[in-house]
C-alpha cells in the first residue's frame, strides 16, 4: 500500500531585484537612468505578478522613482505620496468621462517645464479598465492636473495585446512622458531599446510554451 505524499513542491528561488524567478529574471535589462522628473507608479493588484507587465523594469530603470501596488489607497498614506515637494501631474488622458461621474482635474500649467526637477509624474500601471477604476477609488488623484501623450511611436509592446491602435507599455508611456516634461527626446533611448529586449524574452518563453 502506497500513500500520497503531502510533501509541497519547493517554490522557485525569486530574485531579490525584479522579484520574479530566477531563471526568468529581468535584471540584465535594467538600464540606470537620472530622471529629473520624480515618478511614482501607482500599480494594480493584479499587475504586480504579471510576467509580461513593464512597470519593475520601469522602476529598477529610474534612479528617482517609487512603486506602490494598491487599487484604493489610504487617503493618508496617498498624501504623503503626493507631497507638496513638487507638482503632481497624472500621466493619463485628459478627455471628460461622464460615465464615471470624474471630478474636473486642475489645469496643467505649461510653465512648470520650466523647472522639472519640481514636478514629480503619477502613473498608473494596469489595463485601461483598471486604471479607470483606480482613478475613480482614489479622489485625490482625480484632481491632478493631467498630461496626455500624442503622436508618439508605434508601441514595441507586442507580447500583449492592445485594444486601441495607440496604446502603449507603461514603460514606454512614462518614457515618452519623460521625454516631454524634460525636453529630451534621446535621453531615455536606452531604456526603449533594453524594453525590446526585455519584450524579445518574454515572447521567447511564449514560442517554447506552446
Amino acid at each position: 500500500m502506497t500513500t500520497a505524499s503531502t510533501e509541497r513542491p519547493a517554490r522557485r528561488a525569486l530574485c531579490s531585484a525584479c522579484l520574479r524567478p530566477q531563471q526568468t529574471c529581468i535584471c540584465r535589462w535594467v538600464t540606470a537612468l537620472p530622471n529629473k522628473v520624480e515618478v511614482l507608479i501607482l500599480q494594480h493588484p493584479m499587475e504586480a505578478n504579471n510576467a509580461k507587465g513593464s512597470a519593475r523594469l520601469l522602476h529598477l530603470s529610474l534612479r528617482n522613482s517609487r512603486l506602490e501596488v494598491g487599487e484604493t489607497f489610504d487617503a493618508q498614506h496617498l498624501q504623503a505620496l503626493l507631497s507638496p515637494e513638487r507638482r503632481n501631474v497624472l500621466l493619463y488622458p485628459d478627455t471628460e468621462d461622464a460615465s464615471l461621474d470624474l471630478a474636473a482635474p486642475q489645469p496643467f500649467d505649461s510653465a512648470w517645464l520650466q523647472d522639472p526637477a519640481g514636478l514629480r509624474l503619477v502613473v498608473l500601471d494596469g489595463t485601461w479598465r483598471k486604471s479607470r477604476k483606480m482613478l475613480y477609488l482614489n479622489p485625490l488623484l482625480q484632481a491632478l492636473p493631467r498630461l496626455p501623450l500624442r503622436d508618439t511611436p508605434p508601441s514595441h509592446y507586442l507580447i500583449r495585446k492592445a485594444h486601441l491602435p495607440d496604446q502603449l507599455s507603461t514603460l514606454e508611456a512614462t518614457v515618452y512622458a519623460l521625454a516631454q516634461l524634460e525636453n529630451d527626446i534621446n535621453q531615455y533611448n536606452p531604456l526603449i531599446e533594453a524594453f525590446d529586449g526585455f519584450v524579445a524574452q518574454q515572447a521567447s518563453y511564449v514560442r517554447r510554451s506552446v
